[in-house]
């Protein structure tokens, strides 16, 4: 407890000028790997606070060494979306059509104060720091860019990463964890099926694109309730199917985009075979003049918490917030990339 309140001694200055930058941020939001203002202001703080820093896959990596001890990773995301911002606020989004509109604006701020304390705090703790700012969660190439770019050979090992996201649950002044999968794994897929185009007064002229699209959606609704157990848990989504442009023409193709979550990698497995096999099955029972074409896209791996970090995160809030304030986190069917960085290095994780 001592530790934690010697390193804090310093929250009530950093706090303000953390509300200042957080309404900075927000009014000026940046899609995902087109985060070049973001950065900037990053990297400006870490390094007034005495941090090491790189630039690395389109995120920035700040290190401070503060003697022998373990070496500890805590990433924020730093991506908005590509939302049109209508709350009215003072400090509203100034970029039409871009919103931090999940809390990467909070998750930066946090992620600074957090580095300027334990800066401040060097004579409380032992070990290395380092504070990682990751670009393009949103989209799931962040993590994958910041690895790609090297980032396992540019800084020191960690000995566990954490990472957080503020939520609506719980509430206020309340934090959660869980062990285990915490968030789903996501695939999306790219599904064309094709047809033979007629006029709509001459349909048997044609292969109706449509229709098939149509089956499919249909029968894809089986794999959850009929190809998993009902112990198992899985989520299929049809959220766009597209196709033709006109009332009285029959096209000859359709554009299907399915998305699907699982929390284990054997039922990812069998859901993603599942959708395989009822396109072909639906394509040639329609007489589809072509083989149906599948493309993967915005993959999200498996946020599984290893157990060890956890309870020691746990036991630390416990310690310092009051059981009453900490909860046990449900998982949810919400997805992210964080796992990609400890997975990199083969170290254990919590989130």
């Amino acid at each position: 407890m001592s530790v934690a309140m010697d390193v804090l001694a310093g929250l009530e200055a950093t706090t303000l000028w953390q509300e200042k930058l957080y309404k900075d941020l927000h009014q000026h939001p940046e899609l995902s790997m087109q985060e070049v203002r973001t950065r900037g202001v990053i990297r400006q703080r870490l390094e007034s606070f005495g941090y090491a820093t790189q630039e690395i896959g389109g995120g920035v990596v700040g290190v401070l060494f503060n003697g022998e001890g373990p070496t500890v990773l805590v990433r924020a995301d730093i991506d908005a979306l590509p939302v049109t911002e209508a709350t009215g606020l003072d400090y509203a989004s100034a970029t039409v059509g871009v919103m931090h509109a999940c809390g990467h604006d909070t998750h930066i701020v946090c992620g600074l104060g957090a580095a300027e304390l334990l800066s401040q705090g060097r004579d409380a703790w032992a070990g290395t720091y380092i504070t990682l700012f990751q670009p393009g969660e949103e989209t799931a190439a962040g993590a994958r860019a910041m690895v790609g770019d090297g980032l396992v050979g540019k800084i020191p090992r960690p000995t566990v990463c954490l990472a957080q996201h503020v939520l609506g649950s719980p509430e206020a002044g309340h934090v959660a964890t869980t062990a285990g999968p915490v968030l789903s794994a996501a695939d999306s897929l790219r599904i064309t099926v094709h047809g033979k185009g007629s006029h709509g007064s001459m349909p048997h002229l044609g292969v109706d694109p449509v229709v098939l699209a149509a089956s499919i959606v249909v029968r894809l609704q089986t794999i959850v309730s009929r190809v998993l157990a009902p112990d198992e848990f899985g989520v299929v989504t049809v959220g766009s199917l597209q196709s033709g442009s006109t009332a009285n023409i029959i096209p000859d193709r359709a554009e299907l985009l399915v998305n699907v979550r699982t929390y284990d990698p054997d039922v990812r497995e069998r859901v993603i075979a599942a959708i395989e096999r009822i396109v072909r099955s639906e394509c040639e029972a329609a007489g589809s003049p072509q083989d149906p074409e599948f493309a993967s896209y915005d993959t999200f791996p498996l946020t599984d918490n290893d157990a060890e970090p956890t309870a020691i995160v746990t036991a630390a809030f416990r310690q310092h917030f009051g059981e009453d304030r900490v909860h046990h986190m449900a998982p949810a069917t919400a997805s992210e990339d964080f796992s990609v960085i400890p997975d990199a290095f083969g170290v254990p994780y919590t989130y």
